[in-house]
C-alpha cells in the first residue's frame, strides 16, 4: 500500500481546475454526426447548445462532488487498497476512454487508407465505426477491464498511469496531425502524399510520447502496482467521496 494524499479535503482551485477535463470528455462523446461536423465545417450552433448542455450537467454534478478530482474529499488517497469504485467515476472514466480511444483509431486507419489509396474516408469511419468502438469500450468495462473504470479500485496505481499514458499520446499526437493537415492543404498536398504526411507525424509524435509515458518519465505516468496481499478498504461501500 502506498499512500498518495494527505489532505482532508480538496482546495477549491484544485477541483475547478478538473472541471475542463470532463467538460472537453462529454462534450466529444457523441462522435457521429456533431463531433465530426465541428472537426471538418467548424463550432456551429448545434455545438453551442451541446456544450451549454454539458456545461450545466458538469457543473451540476461538479457542485455535489461527483466528478473524477472535483470531489469534496479525495477518494482514493491509497495506492493498493480494495475499495469499490463509485458509480460516477465508472461512468466518467469509460467516457473518457472512449473520447481518448475513439476518434485516435479513426484517424489512424483513416490516415492508412488515404496514405494507400489517396481517399479520404474519416467521414464513412466517423459514421459506420465510432459507435461500434465505443461500444466496445462500454463492454470493457462491463466486463471489468477498462482502466479506472474497474469495480475496486486496488489497482488505481497502474491504472491512473496508463490513463495519463493515454492522453499524452493522444492529445499532443492529434493536435499535431491536424496541424500538419491543415498546412499540408495550404501547400498543395493531396492524396497519399497528404495521408502520409498526417500518418508519419502522428506515428512519430504518438509513439515518442507512448514510450516515454510507458517509462514512467511523463508527468502521472509512474506506476505502482499493489502487493499480492490485498489491503481492505477503510471507506464504507457508499458513494461519500
Amino acid at each position: 500500500m502506498k499512500k498518495i494524499v494527505d489532505r482532508e479535503r480538496n482546495k477549491t482551485y484544485y477541483r475547478v481546475l478538473h472541471v475542463p477535463i470532463w467538460l472537453w470528455v462529454f462534450f466529444i462523446l457523441p462522435g457521429w454526426p456533431l463531433t465530426f461536423a465541428m472537426y471538418t465545417t467548424g463550432f456551429d450552433r448545434r455545438h453551442a447548445v451541446w456544450f451549454a448542455i454539458v456545461f450545466a450537467v458538469c457543473a451540476w454534478r461538479g457542485f455535489a462532488g461527483r466528478l473524477p478530482g472535483v470531489e469534496h474529499a479525495p477518494y482514493v488517497t491509497h495506492f493498493g487498497v480494495d475499495q469499490p469504485n463509485l458509480w460516477y467515476r465508472v461512468v466518467c472514466y469509460t467516457a473518457a476512454w472512449i473520447a481518448i480511444v475513439v476518434p485516435f483509431a479513426l484517424n489512424v486507419i483513416g490516415l492508412v487508407v488515404a496514405s494507400i489509396t489517396g481517399e479520404w474516408m474519416i467521414r464513412e469511419m466517423y459514421q459506420w465505426l465510432y459507435y461500434p468502438l465505443a461500444l466496445l469500450v462500454v463492454l470493457a468495462t462491463a466486463m471489468n477491464l477498462t482502466p479506472r473504470a474497474r469495480r475496486s479500485t486496488l489497482n488505481e496505481g497502474a491504472e491512473r498511469a496508463w490513463f495519463y499514458v493515454g492522453l499524452w499520446t493522444v492529445v499532443p499526437s492529434q493536435a499535431a496531425m491536424w496541424a500538419v493537415w491543415r498546412i499540408g492543404a495550404k501547400q498543395g498536398l493531396t492524396g497519399t502524399a497528404h495521408g502520409l504526411a498526417g500518418l508519419v507525424t502522428l506515428a512519430l509524435v504518438g509513439g515518442t510520447l507512448f514510450l516515454l509515458g510507458a517509462k514512467g518519465i511523463l508527468p502521472r505516468t509512474a506506476r505502482y502496482y499493489f502487493p499480492e496481499k490485498r489491503t481492505p478498504s477503510t471507506h464504507p461501500a457508499s458513494e461519500s467521496a
